[in-house]
C-alpha cells in the first residue's frame, strides 16, 4: 500500500471542524424523519435505538484504534489494504465510494423537501431538481476550493443543527419538572418482539452512517493519530445521546397515532410551546442540518477515490491533485454520478427505483463496515478490548446485512461486481507499466 500519509497534502483540520465533520455526518435529515417511522413499534423503538448505540459505539472504538494505528488517507481503504491486501482494500473502497455517492443524492432531496416548507414552489419538478443540483454543485466547489473551507462550513452547520434538538431537550426536561408524571403520553403499549426490535435497529442505523467520517481524511487532519480516534468516540458519543434524548421525548411524550401521522413530529412537539410558528423554525434547521451532512459527504465522496488511486487500485488520473492541494478530479467525476442519481430520481416514473438504490448502496457499503471489523482483529491482534469491539462491531454489521433482504444484497453484490473491471484494467496498466520499466 502506498503511504499516503507521506504524500503530503495540507493538514488543515484541526480538532473542532474534525468532531463537526463527524457529527454533521452523523446527525442530518434522519432525525427529523424517524420519530414518525418508529411510533408504531412503541418501546421496541427505545430498545432499538439503544441496541444501534452499542453496535455504533463498537465501530467507532474499532475505528478509532485503527485510526491511531494507521493515520493515513483512506480510511476503511486503507485498513483494509493493509490487513487484507490491495483486492479486499479495492472491493471495500469501491463499495464504500457507492454508498457515499448515491447516499449522496437522498441527502439533497432532504435538504430541498424541507426547504419546501417555507417555499412551497421546491414541493417538486423543476424547481426541487434545480435547487438540488445547485446545492451539490455548490458544495462540490467548496471542497475543490479547499478543505479548510469545507471544515469552516461543517463546524457552522453542526452548531447550527444542534440548536433545535438542544430545544426539545430543554423544553421536555421542563416539562417533565412542570408537570411531572402528567407529562408522560398515555399510549397504548407495544408488545416487546425481537423481529420488532430487529426493524428499529435497521431504521435507526441509518443515523450513524458516516462513524468513520474523520478517518477518510486523516491524511488532512493536525496530529491525526490523536485526533481522528478522539473526534470519532466523541462524536459517536454525543450523537448517541442527541438521538436518544430527542427520540425519547418524542416518543414518551406525544400520542403515538400523533407522531406516526406528522410530516413533522419534531415542529409539532415544539409547537405545543411555541406555536404553530415552529413548523418553519424546525423545517429551516432541518435544511440545514442535511445541509451539513451533503457538505461532509461530498468531502468523502472526492477523498474516497483519491485515496483509492494513491494506493494504485484506481486510476491515476483521480490521484492528482488541483493547486490548492484538493482531489478536484475525484470531486468532479463524484459530483456527476450523484447529479446521474438525482436524474433517476426526479424524473418521476423512477422515484421508486431511486428509493431502491438507496438501500441497495447501503448494501454495498456494509462490506467496508465489516471488513474493517475483521482488520481490527488482525491489526491489532493483541489488543484485547479491540478484539472484543471488533466481534461485536462485525455481528451487529452481518445482523444489519441480514435485516438489508435478499434482494438489496444481491443488487449490492452487482454494485460491487461492476468494480471488478476496473481493479483488472488498472492491475494490468500497472504491470505493463512495471515490465518497460
Amino acid at each position: 500500500m502506498t503511504d499516503t500519509a507521506t504524500v503530503s497534502p495540507r493538514r488543515v483540520l484541526g480538532f473542532w471542524p474534525a468532531l463537526a465533520l463527524v457529527v454533521g455526518n452523523l446527525i442530518g435529515s434522519g432525525i427529523y424523519l424517524l420519530p414518525a417511522t418508529l411510533a408504531p413499534l412503541g418501546a421496541n423503538a427505545l430498545i432499538g435505538w439503544g441496541v444501534t448505540i452499542v453496535g455504533a459505539m463498537a465501530l467507532a472504538f474499532v475505528f478509532a484504534r485503527l485510526a491511531a494505528k494507521l493515520p493515513c488517507a483512506g480510511g476503511p481503504y486503507a485498513f483494509a489494504d493493509a490487513a487484507f491486501g490491495p483486492v479486499v482494500g479495492f472491493a471495500v473502497a469501491w463499495s464504500y465510494w457507492i454508498l457515499i455517492w448515491a447516499g449522496n443524492g437522498a441527502v439533497a432531496i432532504a435538504v430541498v423537501s424541507a426547504l419546501s416548507v417555507p417555499f412551497p414552489a421546491l414541493t417538486g419538478g423543476a424547481p426541487a431538481f434545480t435547487t438540488a443540483l445547485v446545492l451539490i454543485w455548490a458544495l462540490v466547489a467548496v471542497n475543490i476550493r479547499g478543505v479548510a473551507l469545507a471544515g469552516r462550513i461543517q463546524l457552522v452547520t453542526a452548531i447550527l443543527k444542534l440548536a433545535p434538538l438542544a430545544a426539545i431537550i430543554l423544553v421536555a426536561f421542563w416539562l417533565l419538572l412542570r408537570d411531572g408524571g402528567a407529562a408522560i403520553a398515555s399510549n397504548p403499549p407495544v408488545p416487546i418482539g425481537a423481529g420488532a426490535v430487529a426493524g428499529a435497529v435497521a431504521l435507526t442505523f441509518w443515523g450513524f452512517l458516516g462513524v468513520e467520517s474523520a478517518t477518510v481524511p486523516a491524511d488532512r487532519v493536525k496530529d491525526a493519530a490523536r485526533i481522528v480516534p478522539l473526534v470519532t468516540l466523541l462524536g459517536t458519543a454525543l450523537a448517541g445521546a442527541v438521538y436518544v434524548l430527542v427520540a425519547g421525548a418524542i416518543a414518551l411524550m406525544m400520542p403515538a397515532e400523533m407522531v406516526a401521522a406528522s410530516p413533522a413530529p419534531l415542529a409539532e412537539f415544539l409547537g405545543r410551546s411555541w406555536g404553530a410558528g415552529a413548523l418553519l423554525i424546525v423545517a429551516v434547521f432541518a435544511a440545514i442540518s442535511a445541509l451539513g451532512t451533503l457538505n461532509g459527504f461530498i468531502l468523502l465522496q472526492g477523498e474516497m477515490p483519491w485515496a483509492m488511486a494513491r494506493g494504485g487500485v484506481f486510476p491515476a488520473w483521480f490521484g492528482k491533485e488541483s493547486r490548492r492541494g484538493t482531489p478536484a478530479r475525484a470531486h468532479l467525476v463524484s459530483g456527476v454520478l450523484v447529479t446521474i442519481v438525482m436524474a433517476l430520481n426526479y424524473t418521476g416514473s423512477t422515484g421508486a427505483l431511486f428509493a431502491e438504490i438507496a438501500t441497495i448502496s447501503l448494501a454495498a457499503g456494509m462490506l467496508a463496515y465489516f471488513v474493517s471489523a475483521l482488520a481490527a482483529l488482525k491489526l491489532l491482534a493483541d489488543d484485547r478490548a479491540v478484539a472484543f469491539a471488533a466481534v461485536v462491531a462485525a455481528g451487529f454489521v452481518l445482523w444489519m446485512i441480514y435485516g438489508l433482504g435478499l434482494r438489496a444484497n444481491l443488487w449490492g453484490l452487482a454494485l460491487l461486481a461492476l468494480g471488478l473491471p476496473v481493479f483488472l484494467w488498472v492491475r494490468r496498466a500497472r504491470l505493463r507499466s512495471a515490465a518497460i520499466a
